[in-house]
């Protein structure tokens, strides 16, 4: 949480800085610690016209800078130390305040990242917690540091395949409203000036266009609430998993996104295995980062295993594999080498989904490109079909 504190220096000097703290005591503490008096703090409201907030924290970016110092032989304390010299953010210098604070009371560095849970999601806490065990806390923050570019990288093509179409989207509906809303008008005055009878698919299309440009502001007002209402429609559907849940149903892309949540779910299972975390252990780490219909499965494959049952036969019990998985995750049952394998098991199927999507933009793109030039091709030619037909009379 973020607040705003007024402060007096030696120099008698007033000034107000953003302050990242637990709560106001701890924003006080803080700012006390730098020499300077406080006079007052204040919660920032979001949205408000309090200090903005600054940047919210780059974990990765964290991640690597700190995996640098480390290997570049500096303890945990100074690696910090050094990142906080450098930082100018503020909302970011007091994050790294309170692990030092942490540190030098001598907290393990998993408890002072467990108080700022905002930031430091559960499976990095336990990444780090077993590194404590191990002393190795340079190659956990490696595996971290790669697992989630993986995961970055394949949401940012699924990202990018989807841009060029909802442009072409974007351009194809907003030439549509304008020829509709603007130029079928214009022909409308001119044909019903000739007193000529019109073919009747020209003639339902001036019509529609007389009505549109005489009802232009009820009709932008239902486009804005329509729009109004897609837009709190997606962000409840990705706020509750229902992205998800809706491709999961559609004839061709529901198996693919199955095998894209079953790719994060081992991605994440290796690398805490790698880590040296138990699979039962893992698996409950997870559990809160998939989705509702597979946090259950996976609930139920943990119960099975902890009864005793190999994770490949648990997994596979609850619709947790494929057949290519299923062999894999043997292969790794016989050789002891579980995190490595579902690691590569991952990378498989991230593979697969590349190529998917590839194939799946090669093919719909043209396809909707075609679909925007036969909705304006349609448009001008009934424009225009009167002018053909008069043409004709006159030849």
């Amino acid at each position: 949480m973020q607040f705003a504190v007024r402060t007096l220096a030696p120099d008698m000097s007033i000034a107000s800085q953003v302050v990242d703290a637990h709560d106001a005591a701890d924003a006080r503490r803080q700012v006390e610690a730098r020499g300077l008096f406080v006079s007052a703090v204040e919660p920032v409201r979001s949205g408000g016209l309090g200090p903005r907030r600054g940047p919210r924290m780059s974990l990765v970016l964290f991640s690597q800078e700190l995996l640098a110092l480390l290997t570049a032989g500096l303890g945990i304390v100074e690696g910090l130390e050094a990142l906080l010299e450098k930082e100018a953010n503020p909302s970011t210098r007091g994050v790294i305040e309170r692990l030092l604070g942490g540190l030098r009371e001598g907290k393990r560095f998993s408890s002072v990242l467990a108080e700022q849970p905002d930031l430091f999601p559960p499976l990095y806490i336990g990444i780090v917690r077993a590194a404590e065990g191990t002393s190795d806390l340079p190659r956990s923050l490696s595996r971290y540091i790669d697992y989630q570019q993986r995961i970055d990288l394949v949401r940012s093509k699924i990202v990018s395949a989807a841009i060029y179409p909802v442009i072409l989207l974007a351009v194809g509906g907003g030439v549509s409203v304008f020829l509709i809303a603007y130029v079928v008008p214009r022909f409308a005055e001119v044909y019903h000036g000739a007193g000529r009878n019109l073919p009747w698919m020209s003639q339902m299309l001036l019509s529609w266009g007389q009505f549109a440009a005489a009802n232009t502001t009820v009709l932008m007002a239902a486009a804005a609430a329509l729009l109004a209402g897609l837009v709190l429609g997606l962000r409840r559907l990705a706020g509750n998993g229902g992205f998800a849940r809706l491709a999961a149903r559609l004839p061709g892309i529901g198996e693919r996104v199955r095998i894209y949540e079953l790719s994060r779910l081992y991605l994440t299972l290796g690398m805490l295995s790698e880590g040296g975390i138990p699979l039962v252990q893992a698996i409950g780490t997870v559990q809160a980062m998939v989705s509702p219909a597979m946090r259950a499965n996976l609930a139920a494959a943990r119960s099975d295993i902890e009864s005793g049952l190999p994770l490949s036969g648990a997994f596979d019990a609850h619709g947790l594999t494929t057949p290519i998985s299923l062999r894999m995750l043997r292969v790794g049952e016989r050789t002891g080498d579980m995190g490595p394998m579902l690691t590569q098991s991952a990378a498989f199927y991230d593979g697969e989904i590349t190529r998917w999507i590839d194939r799946f933009t090669r093919t719909f793109e043209p396809l909707l490109m075609a679909a925007i030039g036969l909705v304006v091709g349609a448009i001008v030619v009934l424009l225009y079909m009167p002018i053909f037909d008069l043409a004709g009379d006159m030849s």
